[in-house]
């Protein structure tokens, strides 16, 4: 779990190094890559639900010391993501202004992030194949290189950044392009890093004949359990999106302030993500090897650990306000929203560590995947969205209280997610016999 933790600590670090050095720039810099990353957002909504449905099926059969059956998952996702990033690239190079205005009205945050857009276009074809090879190595017994794979990507991403951003070490000063360029590079080498690991002895990798054609019956298993993570991903993360277009229609000031709480957010519930999908691999390998009982077993001491690791998050949150404060450089008034912003993402950390861990992790490691979207679509989009629609642009609230709103999500759902965990319907085998 520590190494998948630190992974997507590193991965946080690229949205926080983009934000902390394009901030130097311009506020707008700031805020036209937080909206253009809502496309990449999108497009990782797709990647996450195939790569939980992969993590679903490896972590079993690879449990059961069925290698044969996580091949032929593996070819079938890799398969999958590479259809839906070929749509996401093509849009992003033909229509890159259209889709920036779904997010904003700016005529500059337009022109800024569709330049953004064009250059990282690739960068969808890229993360399609890497994120499902690195996903079958966390499953496979070799997290420890996954980590070591994707945290000298993101590396490799941040030097490159300031290099391109500022001009340094001869290169021009390109800003917002800079960090694209950036981008696509780390991606590059990312990509073709996993694909020579995968040819390792002991590794797994895809056939090309499960790519082009898959096993009907495993299609059939994976789209039974994957189909409600999809349709989860897609409520919760149109939610999210959702957000962002309420807050990029209360000014530029909200936007930026919304940004730096977002990252500061995401970087310090790395742990929590860790736990979750560490944990997730986990209870699957036990159910797979057909070991119920301490898969059971380590489901409950999951939740206790989540539990602790959103307070001990949302404490740190608390005391390190003041230094983010103090190191960013925005507005007076985006200042202002970000130290409301900040406050209520401590309480909202703790239900997002317990709901990640058991929802994302423990549910779906059984292919108890349908609560989670039942879950979600409720809350957001028929509690959370009409309430943070009505305080923007019905009552015209504050915006610090229309965050408030927004940020309920992960509180309310606990009841929920505590009752169904004890009913223990995620303790299942999924596997067939070969």
């Amino acid at each position: 779990m520590l190494p998948i933790a630190f992974q997507q600590l590193m991965l946080s670090a690229v949205s926080a190094a983009d934000a902390i050095m394009l901030g130097f720039i311009s506020q707008d810099s700031l805020s036209a890559i937080s909206l253009a990353g809502q496309i990449q957002f999108i497009f990782n909504l797709f990647l996450a639900a195939m790569t939980i449905g992969l993590s679903i099926f490896a972590a079993q059969y690879y449990g059961k010391k069925d290698m044969k059956a996580v091949n032929q998952f593996f070819g079938m996702i890799l398969h999958y993501t590479e259809v839906v990033a070929i749509l996401f690239c093509v849009a992003a190079l033909c229509i890159p202004r259209e889709l920036m205005k779904l997010f904003t009205k700016d005529a500059n945050l337009i022109t800024m992030g569709a330049r953004y857009l064009q250059i990282i276009a690739v960068t969808y074809l890229l993360i399609g194949v890497s994120q499902v090879y690195l996903c079958i190595l966390k499953n496979t017994g070799h997290t420890l290189k996954s980590t070591v794979i994707s945290c000298v990507s993101v590396v490799v991403n941040i030097l490159l950044n300031a290099v391109f951003i500022f001009g340094l070490c001869g290169a021009p000063a390109l800003g917002i392009a800079g960090a694209a360029i950036a981008t696509v590079i780390s991606r590059v080498i990312e990509c073709i890093w996993v694909v020579i690991d995968s040819y390792s002895k002991g590794r797994s990798r895809p056939k090309l004949k499960y790519i082009l054609h898959s096993d009907s019956i495993y299609r059939k298993d994976f789209w039974k359990h994957t189909s409600p993570v999809l349709a989860n991903e897609i409520a919760w993360g149109g939610g999210f999106t959702m957000f962002s277009v309420i807050m990029g229609h209360l000014g530029t000031d909200a936007v930026a302030a919304n940004s730096i709480a977002n990252i500061v957010k995401n970087l310090l519930v790395c742990f929590a993500g860790g736990l979750g999908a560490g944990g997730g691999i986990m209870v699957g390998n036990e159910l797979g090897a057909g070991q119920l009982k301490k898969a059971r077993c380590y489901g409950d001491r999951l939740c206790k650990l989540s539990v602790i690791a959103g307070l001990l998050t949302g404490g740190a949150l608390l005391l390190l306000t003041p230094c983010i404060l103090h190191f960013t450089k925005l507005s007076q008034t985006a200042q202002e929203y970000l130290s409301w912003m900040l406050c209520i993402c401590c309480f909202n950390i703790i239900g997002k560590s317990v709901n990640g861990t058991t929802i994302g992790g423990i549910f779906c490691a059984g292919g108890d995947s349908k609560f989670g979207f039942l879950c979600d679509t409720i809350t957001l989009w028929v509690v959370i969205l009409p309430l943070g629609a009505l305080a923007a642009f019905g009552w015209n609230l504050a915006v610090p209280v229309v965050y408030l709103i927004l940020n309920l999500d992960e509180v309310i759902k606990l009841p929920a997610v505590f009752r169904h965990y004890k009913k223990y319907r995620w303790i299942k085998d999924l596997t067939r016999e070969s």
